[in-house]
């Protein structure tokens, strides 16, 4: 992105804009492999990374290299190791650990690739699997959301307003992160954490690490085909609309009112658009991100959300959170005596 936009491009930002893939790619084929959790714990020569990590020694040494001269590593003499500091971000179990996102991105950078061709068939992407195949990419996604979530995610529940609730459905749940924040924040409440089969395993494993389990139902399911587990009063949608076409959203809004007690709410955490959906400039890429990545998704506004909750019935539809990416919220309400 070019840093002030109101002063014309010049053509050497114009070229650097089109070289800023090489660093991202850098980083996300060292994620793929793990890699800096191999010289986390000492210093280690490229032969015995190449035998560690089972890759072709040239190729690892140039890729090594490149990740000196991006200062994620350090080399002394044949030797490369991890800079001070860095293990807490870039090994699976630091202490502010990105390594799931920088591996999500890594699936996401091959998809922007096809990015000419989706825009001439309209189709996705073709999935090409980083080197942990399919269940690689999935767990690497379930990591990246409680990555960028588990920061922000009790002060962003904070403007669900009243924040009181007897039971939540959190839907497309992942790993927990925002059950355990409204779990902790409304400590008489329980929880259904609804999610396809194979994530339940890592929403349960991270509930027991919480203390919360004995509080949360865990149900498996696909949100798109099946019906959703009755009878909360607050259901939680986040970051899933921007997955679906408007009538995919609206067949789950429609789900969601079903689902709920009378006057339960809904509360929708995503990107959201201004009209002229240029604005803001990561949600228009993030709708990029969609169109590679899913047969109809998309970023949206306001209106549209609005106008696709009152089609299944929600009313007093509201924006609860601005914000500049994934964190606005809408709200909205299920008619009914409570």
């Amino acid at each position: 992105m070019k840093p002030d936009s109101h002063q014309p491009w010049t053509a050497e930002e114009i070229l650097a804009l089109g070289r800023s893939y090489q660093g991202a790619a850098v980083l996300a084929a060292a994620a793929d492999l793990d890699l800096f959790s191999a010289v986390a714990s000492a210093p280690l020569a490229a032969a015995e990374l190449a035998r560690a990590l089972q890759c072709d020694l040239r190729a690892l040494t140039i890729l090594l290299d490149a990740l000196a001269a991006l200062r994620l590593l350090e080399k002394s003499g044949s030797h490369y190791a991890l800079p001070a500091g860095l293990n807490a971000f870039l090994t699976p179990d630091g202490a502010q650990s990105i390594l799931a996102m920088a591996q999500h991105q890594g699936h996401c950078l091959r998809n922007w690739a096809q990015l000419s061709r989706v825009v001439k068939t309209g189709r996705p992407a073709e999935r090409i699997p980083g080197v942990g195949g399919e269940a690689g990419d999935q767990a690497a996604f379930i990591g990246a959301m409680h990555n960028v979530s588990a920061p922000n995610a009790d002060q962003v529940i904070r403007a669900v307003q009243p924040l009181q609730f007897r039971h939540l459905l959190d839907i497309g749940g992942a790993s927990g992160t925002w059950t355990i924040a409204f779990l902790r924040a409304c400590p008489s409440a329980r929880a259904t954490l609804f999610d396809l089969p194979h994530v339940i395993p890592m929403a349960r494993q991270r509930l027991a690490a919480a203390g919360l389990d004995p509080r949360v139902n865990l149900v498996a399911g696909n949100f798109a085909t099946d019906a959703l587990p009755p009878g909360a009063d607050l259901a939680w949608v986040s970051a899933i609309v921007h997955q679906n076409s408007r009538p995919r959203n609206r067949a789950l809004f429609s789900k969601v009112f079903a689902a709920l007690a009378a006057s339960g709410r809904i509360a929708i955490r995503d990107i959201l658009m201004e009209e002229d959906r240029t604005r803001p400039a990561a949600g228009a890429l993030f709708a990029v991100n969609m169109l590679v990545a899913t047969e109809g998704g998309g970023t949206f506004t306001l209106a549209e959300l609005r106008e696709d909750l009152a089609t299944a019935g929600f009313a007093e539809v509201a924006l609860a959170r601005e914000d500049e990416a994934m964190n606005a919220l809408v709200v909205a309400r299920k008619p009914g005596a409570d």
